[in-house]
Parts: structure tokens; sequence; C-alpha cells
């Protein structure tokens, strides 16, 4: 099911992951705490419900989790001011309806009272579960990216609401989309999407978000601390609000 490519690891995530408290963080949080997510095949959501954040501890400057975090100024699924107090990682397959309803709904809000602020910067990772039509979708997003249009890509992919193996990503329909989203070298695009570098590169965000034990998308880690599903706007705002504070004093 998973569209990733076994061969690639990240050395520094593997590095990482060995720490036991970032694989405590996620797998006491899958196990129940947030709730909304669904899981890896698509075929139910996890409805419990949870409160809402209260009083976030924030995570030792050396805990690993944060290291997660690029800051890289080029990268091209990323938006945001590369040091901007409050990092959020965005695990999210494309043919998830709740990870599609995030991105119409509950990020426009976040991008317009933090990240253009510079308070938030959200870095996307390619979590393709469900299935060729998630990997197809994944690889033509990061090639959508290779040409500065990631963004405008996700936002045509993210329009509406799929249905698994629907057919909305087609081989033919991600080039519709990439032309929609004004990818101005389709050729390339194509050429790119089947790059041993795109699957290269969607592989390294599975291993990563495989290595914590992520298992529904989407998934969010703001500054370490996770959320998964499309949890409420005020939640998000609870998280930020917070970590933002603690990294101000």
């Amino acid at each position: 099911m998973i569209g990733w490519n076994p061969k690639v690891l990240v050395g520094a995530v593997a590095t990482l992951v060995t720490a036991a408290l970032v694989l405590g963080l996620l797998a006491a949080a899958l196990s129940g705490g947030s709730g909304g997510g669904e899981s890896p095949d698509g075929a139910g959501q996890r409805t419990a419900d949870a409160p809402g954040p209260s009083a976030l501890q924030p995570l030792p400057e050396d805990h690993p989790v944060h290291g997660l975090a690029r800051r890289d100024a080029g990268d091209p699924l990323a938006m945001g001011d590369p040091d901007a107090p409050v990092v959020m990682l965005t695990y999210a397959d494309f043919q998830s309806a709740l990870a599609a309803r995030f991105a119409r709904e509950t990020e426009p809000e976040l991008i317009s009272a933090y990240v253009d602020a510079g308070v938030l910067r959200i870095e996307f990772r390619n979590f393709p579960v469900n299935g060729p039509e998630s990997d197809l979708a994944a690889r033509a997003a990061w090639a959508a990216g290779q040409q500065d249009r990631f963004w405008e890509f996700y936002r045509a992919a993210y329009a509406e609401d799929t249905h698994l193996g629907s057919g909305r990503f087609s081989r033919e329909n991600v080039l519709a989309m990439a032309e929609d989203a004004g990818v101005p070298d389709l050729q390339r695009f194509e050429t790119d999407m089947d790059a041993e570098a795109a699957a290269d590169a969607v592989a390294a965000d599975a291993d990563e978000a495989l290595l914590l034990g992520i298992s529904a998308v989407p998934t969010f880690l703001v500054n370490g601390h996770p959320l998964i599903g499309n949890r409420p706007l005020e939640e998000f705002r609870s998280h930020i609000d917070q970590l933002a504070g603690a990294a101000s004093e």
C-alpha cells in the first residue's frame, strides 16, 4: 500500500528515531490521545473525542524531535520564515479527505494568522499510504515543487474530497492539475515525476513517518506536539499560541 522505496533510509532520521522519547510521544497520541485521523488503508477513521490542548509543556531544546524540522529556505514543500518560532510538520496523503478539508478550511486561517506574521512555518511531508494513486500524486507534487509550483499543485489536488482509487490522480489527471497549477514546463514535470529522485524524496518522507510510528493521515507535529486528523481550528491556534509564547520567554 505505501508508496515508498525500502532501500531509502535517511541516516539523520534513523539517528533521531533511536530516541524513545520521539516514539513515545507519537505512540501516546496515536493510542487515542488526539483521534480524528484516517487509518492508513483509508477504510476507517479515528473519531474518539479528545480534550483540547492545555498547558503544553515545551520540549527541551535538545529533544530529538526538533531535528525533524529542516528549516531550509529553499525547500519548495515548505512555507514561512525558516526561523519562525513554531514549525508544523504535515504528514499527509493526497487521497485523504481529512487532509483535503484541512487544506481548504483550516490551513488558510493558519497562514493568514500565523505564517504571514512570521510565527509559523509549515513543512509538508508526503506520506502516500492509500495505494498507487497516492504514490503518483506524491511524486507529481514533488515534481511541481521542482518548478516552484508545489503549493499551487497542492491546492489543486485538495480542491475536492477524493474517493480512494477513483482515478482522480491518474496520470492524465495529475498532468491536468499541473497545468492548472501553472507548472511552466509540463514535459519537464512529467520527466521529474518519473525520476528516481522523486521516488527517493517521497520514500524519505514516508520512512520518516513510519519510523516515527505515524499510522494516520493527516498527522501534524507542532514543535513536536502531535495533532491527528483535521482537528478544529482552535486546537491548532491553542498549540501555536502556547508554543510561540514559550519560545519568546
